[in-house]
């Protein structure tokens, strides 16, 4: 009976040893845990939560708005994939890292009657091509610090990051037909429309719980509080006319480049900048985490 109750004692021992020194291992003997020196690499999955949420209400899952989380959003203000992993220093401190650089573009063909037609005219009309080429950069980059919790398969974390981001977008239309005696638009048109240039920073702390639901994969989530500061700079039209008095009276085309733009809404005075103190996108971020050595 001595013996018995040593062995168990001992048992418990080597056990709670085991936990404490994060060494949990499943059947195969394969290690459950993050161990130091680890990488990780973390999926979120709030766009897949957001989709789903659409599949349901029929388009109308909402993004969030907060400032903080504005820094992670798409151009078009849905959320983006972001690239994000941690490095453990030891066994109750990692480093964190995000990143999202994102550009891209579309091109949009109008296909009109050509100005003059060729004698005699053709049938059906010739015609030219209007193409108006968008595109749009967007960098985010994010730093910080993460503190762990815990020895078992539920661990705790909590820590601030840091994050700023750029963006900027323009779009620049080509006329099939140049402006001339025989097509003198006088009225104007749109050559080139830039938008104003963002810059935001953003300071962010936040807590949650990490789950290792499989050896060295864990399903996590964070709330997150903290400060954001965003700015936007003019815009800028650029377009051309025709101006019969030019040249001497013969006539050329004549460009101008203009702070702001009517058509979305901004006029040669409008900056803007914005603050907030404010929790983050939805109240939480859910994500999926993948460990190696």
């Amino acid at each position: 009976m001595k013996k018995t109750v040593l062995f168990a004692a001992a048992l418990f021992a080597v056990t709670a040893a085991s936990a404490q020194s994060g060494e949990i291992t499943s059947n195969r003997g394969e290690n459950w845990l993050s161990q130091d020196g680890d990488w990780g690499l973390t999926f979120s999955a709030q766009p897949l939560l957001t989709y789903a949420g659409n599949l349901f209400n029929n388009g109308t899952n909402g993004t969030g708005t907060a400032a903080l989380n504005g820094l992670w959003m798409s151009p078009h203000g849905s959320p983006s994939v972001i690239i994000a992993g941690k490095k453990l220093i030891n066994a109750n401190t990692a480093y964190r890292g995000k990143v999202r650089i994102g550009f891209g573009g579309t091109t949009n063909t109008d296909i009109v009657p050509a100005i003059p037609q060729p004698t005699p005219t053709p049938n059906p009309p010739a015609t030219v091509e209007n193409a108006a080429k968008s595109s749009y950069l967007g960098i985010s980059l994010g730093a910080g610090i993460e503190k762990r919790v815990g020895s078992t398969r539920l661990v705790g974390v909590y820590g601030a990051d840091f994050m700023v981001g750029f963006g900027s977008g323009k779009t620049t239309t080509t006329y099939g037909n140049a402006l001339s005696t025989t097509n003198p638009d006088q009225n104007g048109r749109v050559t080139e429309s830039k938008n104003g240039s963002t810059f935001a920073i953003g300071l962010n702390a936040f807590a949650g719980i990490e789950w290792f639901c499989a050896p060295k994969i864990s399903l996590s989530g964070e709330y997150t509080w903290g400060f954001a500061l965003s700015s936007r700079g003019l815009a800028s039209v650029t377009s051309e006319k025709w101006d019969p008095t030019a040249s001497n009276g013969a006539g050329a085309v004549v460009t101008t480049t203009q702070d702001g733009d009517p058509a979305i809404g901004n006029s040669p005075a409008d900056k803007t900048s914005s603050w907030s103190i404010d929790t983050g996108v939805s109240g939480a971020d859910i994500g999926i985490n993948f460990y190696f050595q």
